[in-house]
């Protein structure tokens, strides 16, 4: 089962932010869902989820 665990405002944020978390080694998919808005779910398995959501605050901390 896969999980969203964030929306990404654009079709380059999604790839960076899949690509590091792929380096960490989780599995990851990318769905648009708007494409008028280009809005994009990060989705990962469930069972990755509380993992995951660690290393994307990192992520996320480091981009700003």
């Amino acid at each position: 089962m896969w999980t969203v665990i964030y929306i990404a405002p654009t079709a380059k944020i999604a790839e960076s932010i899949k690509n590091r978390l792929t380096q960490e080694g989780f599995l990851v998919k990318i769905r648009p869902i708007n494409v008028s808005k280009q809005q994009y779910e990060i989705l990962v398995p469930s069972g990755e989820l509380e993992e995951v959501q660690e290393v994307l605050n990192n992520i996320l901390n480091s981009q700003r």
